[in-house]
């Protein structure tokens, strides 16, 4: 079982920045591909960044690959979302997940939303234009 805690969205100028945190409970959490995914007002979520067990392996959506950034400190339990260049239609709730996946999947990057088991609660960032 693993309970994940987002933080540090806010409202945040058009071309600004920000940083995401996602901090995990449970003592498997080496074991979790992890994800960030995102749901604006009146559209559905959509896969954002993910990352394998060991943060060796990393994928985007197309429309943040060079300005986003997923990492992971297995160490503090935690992943994050580095977001530059923001763009006002990137307002949304930005959700972590999470996934546990066999030794043999280690490499693996989860991209599909129904292949995570376990969510946050969501943390809102609003890019004013």
């Amino acid at each position: 079982q693993v309970q994940l805690v987002e933080s540090g969205g806010g409202l945040v100028q058009a071309g600004g920045s920000l940083r995401l945190s996602c901090a995990a409970s449970g003592r498997s959490f080496t074991f979790y591909a992890m994800g960030w995914f995102r749901q604006a007002p009146g559209q559905e979520r959509e896969f954002v960044a993910g990352v394998s067990w060991t943060g060796s392996r990393m994928d985007y959506a197309d429309s943040v690959k060079g300005r986003f950034t997923i990492s992971r400190d297995n160490a503090k339990n935690t992943v994050y979302l580095q977001m530059n260049s923001l763009k006002p239609e990137e307002t949304a709730v930005y959700y972590c997940a999470a996934t546990p996946l066999p030794p043999l999947q280690r490499s693996k990057v989860v991209r599909q939303e129904v292949e995570y088991d376990y969510w946050g609660q969501g943390t809102q960032v609003t890019v004013s234009s």
